[in-house]
């Protein structure tokens, strides 16, 4: 079968591989109808991480059972699913708490396991034109037969549920002010999110023209570019002061406005803490901070030799002389993603209008190409086989 391979730094192509095969008697296998091009998935594209070539990559994925385990008893041949980043077993104590993105039992020596990325298992990823599914009954989440809401349900493996986790993890309250820092496809989400949960005001923080006009399209927010200004104190002008939450989408490979570079998103102008800090200082006293965007311990391309080591010049002093709270890790995607296709099934959300492409599985090469390089327009790409 055909699959979306790593070959090195910004090098990406189809290639033939094994086709998946049943494992073990909970596995289910899928004909992918789509996968999606995730922004967590350019940090291996980059080579920001210890990615080594071979790869399959894709961990939003959706499809048709084909195949199934003897020992799965939820779902048949012909089911339409979408699974969750996440590959979770569900009954070690994390799981059975709800942590289902820090399983105990799916990768040994590490808490989490996820369908084609580095250090999370031996999961190969479903751009590609078929996934095996593992503990079936409790990672496939069924969708209604057919075809509708395809590019919304797609969302549901990740971006949506993360977006949403964004406002979780920040306690974000109906009648909240909050400050979301990126506009790429999960800060729209925890924008949209904030909208869905009745925030009553919501700043978006980026750079990009088309993003930003997304969030103000659909998400009711206010846009703040950072090349414009200190977004802390464009925020506090627009709001009258400090907001009440705030969201961090945007992860280590953060962009300093105060720093220059030939290009935009130049590795020269990264300072992996600086959006924590305006966090900090955007948020008032006892507020709370949910940061979704992601970190690492280990840092090929850093900056500085501290972030290498995944060691951040955080402002500690001033969030404890805050008394803020903060919560941090991976989306638990199950928590939400039952409740997010209903609220899609019933109308009540449709977060498709994040996806900007849809294109035939050969043009991810340069499809990977036109989103790292943050092009205009390119905002969510699907893949189909």
């Amino acid at each position: 079968m055909n699959a979306v391979v790593y070959q090195g730094p910004h090098q990406v192509a189809v290639e033939e591989v094994e086709e998946p095969e049943i494992e073990h008697p909970n596995d289910v296998l899928i004909d992918i109808t789509t996968s999606c091009i995730c922004g967590s998935d350019l940090h291996m594209y980059e080579g920001r991480t210890a990615a080594e070539p071979g790869i399959v990559f894709g961990h939003e994925n959706m499809g048709i059972v084909t195949e199934v385990g003897d020992a799965v008893t939820t779902l048949e041949e012909g089911d339409r699913v979408v699974a969750p980043f996440n590959v979770a077993c569900g009954h070690c104590e994390n799981c059975e708490d709800g942590y289902t993105g820090f399983c105990t039992n799916v990768n040994p020596g590490f808490a989490g396991g996820a369908y084609g990325y580095v250090a999370m298992g031996p999961y190969k990823g479903g751009q590609a034109e078929k996934l095996r599914i593992p503990y079936a009954d409790f990672n496939a989440l069924q969708l209604p037969e057919g075809d509708q809401h395809e590019d919304a349900f797609a969302l549901l493996a990740d971006i949506f549920p993360t977006g949403w986790h964004g406002t979780e993890l920040a306690n974000l309250q109906p009648g909240d002010s909050v400050a979301i820092y990126g506009a790429g496809p999960v800060g729209l989400m925890a924008a949209y999110s904030a909208k869905i949960k009745g925030a009553a005001e919501i700043y978006t923080v980026d750079r990009v023209p088309s993003r930003l006009d997304l969030a103000e399209e659909h998400c009711d927010a206010t846009a703040i570019n950072f090349e414009d200004g200190d977004p802390v104190e464009q925020i506090k002008d627009e709001h009258g002061g400090a907001v009440d939450k705030g969201v961090d989408a945007v992860g280590y490979q953060a962009i300093d406005p105060e720093k220059e570079a030939d290009d935009a998103y130049d590795p020269a102008r990264e300072n992996p803490a600086v959006v924590l800090n305006d966090l900090i200082r955007t948020v008032r006293p006892t507020g709370e901070l949910g940061i979704p965007g992601l970190y690492v311990p280990e840092d090929p391309g850093a900056p500085d030799e501290m972030a290498a080591q995944g060691r951040l010049g955080i402002d500690f002093g001033l969030l404890f002389e805050k008394g803020q709270k903060l919560g941090t890790g991976q989306c638990n995607v199950k928590s939400y993603n039952r409740e997010l296709r209903d609220l899609i099934i019933e109308g009540r959300a449709d977060p498709s209008w994040v996806v900007s492409h849809r294109v035939d599985i050969e043009e991810a090469p340069e499809m990977y190409e036109k989103f790292d390089e943050r092009e205009e327009g390119v905002t969510k790409v699907l893949l189909e086989p």
